[in-house]
């Protein structure tokens, strides 16, 4: 598993390149072309905080402190390997320039594999003999509280896009395409299975990977929307309520990982290994 992790985690920091560093040259550099360019920016931020999670989790010897990531990422593989089919016509299969082709033939590899290979690795983790250990770091309620609220807006924002992207003329601050918006929600989904799963284990010694996601995640979408201020439309409340939402996954992020360094942590029973 943390071997699945490790190569997960480059392949997601190279899928962010071309998508947060080159977002206007998505033609030629991704398997897509992702239009307007603040949507790149987005799937690139959230990558970038994909690779640290994944990065984080691998990093971990004890099973608790690294399943966090797990559940999450098979979620967001899975339903982005079906987006990927649905829309498969849309994708540089044959395009002329090379470099956006091999991406693109990557990427397919990659979305029909991972999702198998993760899928069997968790099943045979979940398997391992082994017990987690006591709860000893306890996650203050009102936290725990937010973090919920939190996966409740993405895991039904996601499944929104999901279901009908036309949804995102009202729900979405800019504007989406129907293959957009459906990878705007796989990645909405993810992260908030990751919340809710987060708000379950309810100690920090289990979420510290998550908490220094949450801020990795929390800053690089506000930095993309600090370099595509005008795409947004600030007239309509979503906006706002935009800003507001990345603001407080930031603050959660930085005040859980406060917190954490002050809880007293003990070992408990012996933990399953990673």
């Amino acid at each position: 598993m943390r071997r699945m992790l490790l190569v997960a985690s480059g392949l997601v920091f190279l899928a962010g390149v071309p998508l947060f560093v080159g977002t206007e040259q998505t033609d030629r550099y991704f398997a897509w072309t992702v239009q307007p360019p603040i949507t790149a920016a987005f799937l690139g931020a959230s990558y970038w905080a994909s690779c640290i999670f994944e990065l984080a989790a691998a990093r971990q010897r004890i099973w608790v402190r690294a399943r966090v990531a797990v559940p999450a990422v098979l979620v967001f593989t899975t339903l982005t390997m079906v987006v990927t089919l649905v829309y498969l016509d849309r994708f540089h299969l044959s395009s002329t320039e090379p470099w956006a082709r091999f991406v693109t033939w990557s990427w397919l590899a990659i979305y029909l594999g991972v999702p198998v290979m993760l899928g069997f690795l968790l099943l045979r983790q979940l398997r391992e003999q082994g017990s987690d250990p006591l709860r000893v770091a306890p996650i203050p309620t009102g936290l725990r509280w937010l973090s919920a609220g939190q996966a409740a807006i993405m895991l039904l924002a996601g499944a929104a896009l999901l279901l009908d992207p036309a949804i995102a003329s009202w729900l979405w601050p800019w504007k989406l395409t129907a293959l957009t918006g459906r990878a705007v929600g796989a990645w909405l989904i993810g992260f908030g299975v990751a919340a809710l799963q987060a708000t379950v284990e309810g100690d920090f010694d289990r979420i510290r990977i998550g908490l220094v996601t949450y801020v990795s995640l929390g800053a690089l979408q506000l930095l993309a929307l600090a370099r595509y201020l005008s795409a947004l439309q600030w007239a309509r409340p979503v906006s706002w309520i935009y800003v507001g939402f990345l603001l407080s996954i930031l603050g959660l992020g930085l005040v859980g990982l406060v917190l954490s360094t002050r809880s007293p942590f003990r070992r408990g029973l012996p933990p399953r290994q990673a």
